[in-house]
């Protein structure tokens, strides 16, 4: 009897892993798969993210859930009953660790795509905190004390910093720039040295930016931080985009500025990336050698749109100036010889 009852208690706690696994595989074959179509109608994309990444530690956190009822099942040495269950234990916390350390970069990147969520440094941050949290749980879990791994890692962390003083320099250079949020992900920017382009990503150590070129720019951050930056989406995306042009002095500016003003109308309505409600300013600006200059100021939603609008506007106001009879002078100079 004894024999017989051993037997289906064995029985018994493998039928309760085995149940355990099938609804660990049913839960992400159908719940899961349900639940991504139900994530898929929604706005936001964090629910899928978090779906997504369910679906390959479900199976095994329901596997360690039946182990766990087996133990309680199963007649086994107190001891050995005991190890198991810091391995269970141990093996669950380090299985919810990863999939934290991965899971929690996702979701910030998908809800902040140009916030300081999305950058490399704080994903990068949020990385080691989770992992370090991790870590501290499972030793408490093995009967580690904490505090003096604590008051170790402090120690040892004072001589690392000493001998990474550039690298940690980085670091909080890019946690300072994405805190900060005066550059953000996505933002045209032109440095100091007249390097231009659009920030890429702002990582643990370096800036990415990206160039027109479709080059890729390395700026440690520390360099970054101390460089003088004009960010031509702050604050607002929109920026004026200014013409220089010249007519003869013998033409009617009265009418030069009423067909200049039509042209710059007219462009910021047809071309795309002008800004349509924009009115064109025109402005006379200086007597010049070879005829009147003027300045004129038309209205581009982001920087990348400028050329395009500065290209179109030039041809369109060649063409008006020339069915109008303006003239737009060539440079020349002239000499008065009989001046004494």
């Amino acid at each position: 009897m004894a024999l017989l009852a051993e037997h289906t208690t064995l029985l018994a706690a493998i039928v309760v892993v085995l149940l355990s696994l099938v609804l660990g595989l049913f839960v992400r074959r159908v719940v899961l798969f349900r639940m991504a179509s139900v994530a898929t109608g929604t706005p936001t994309r964090a629910d899928d993210v978090l779906v997504a990444s369910l679906v390959r530690p479900t199976p095994l956190w329901f596997l360690l859930l039946g182990l766990h009822g087996a133990l309680q099942i199963a007649e086994l040495p107190p001891s050995m009953a005991s190890l198991l269950k810091k391995v269970l234990q141990s093996v669950l916390i380090l299985s919810v660790t990863v999939w934290g350390a991965k899971v929690a970069p996702r979701l910030l990147q998908v809800e902040f795509p140009s916030g300081t969520g999305a950058t490399g440094v704080v994903r990068y941050a949020t990385r080691i905190v989770i992992v370090a949290v991790g870590g501290l749980v499972l030793l408490g879990s093995l009967g580690v004390s904490v505090t003096p791994v604590l008051t170790t890692v402090g120690i040892g962390g004072l001589a690392v910093a000493l001998g990474l003083q550039e690298t940690l320099s980085n670091l909080f250079a890019g946690m300072q720039i994405t805190l900060a949020e005066n550059i953000r992900i996505g933002d045209f920017i032109r440095l100091e040295s007249g390097q231009e382009g659009t920030v890429d990503d702002i990582h643990w150590r370096v800036t990415r930016i990206r160039t027109g070129a479709n080059n890729i720019v390395l700026i440690p951050n520390s360099k970054l931080a101390q460089s003088i930056i004009t960010n031509f989406n702050r604050p607002s995306r929109d920026l004026s985009v200014s013409v220089e042009l010249g007519v003869h002095y013998k033409s009617d500016l009265e009418k030069v500025e009423r067909v200049t003003r039509e042209v710059g109308r007219s462009i910021m309505q047809k071309v795309q990336g002008g800004s349509p409600d924009f009115e064109p300013v025109v402005h006379f600006t200086t007597f010049a050698d070879s005829g009147i200059k003027l300045s004129v100021t038309l209205r581009a939603q982001q920087v990348g749109d400028s050329a395009q609008i500065k290209h179109e506007f030039i041809k369109a106001i060649t063409r008006a100036y020339a069915a109008e009879g303006i003239p737009i002078p060539s440079p020349i100079s002239v000499v008065n010889v009989g001046q004494q």
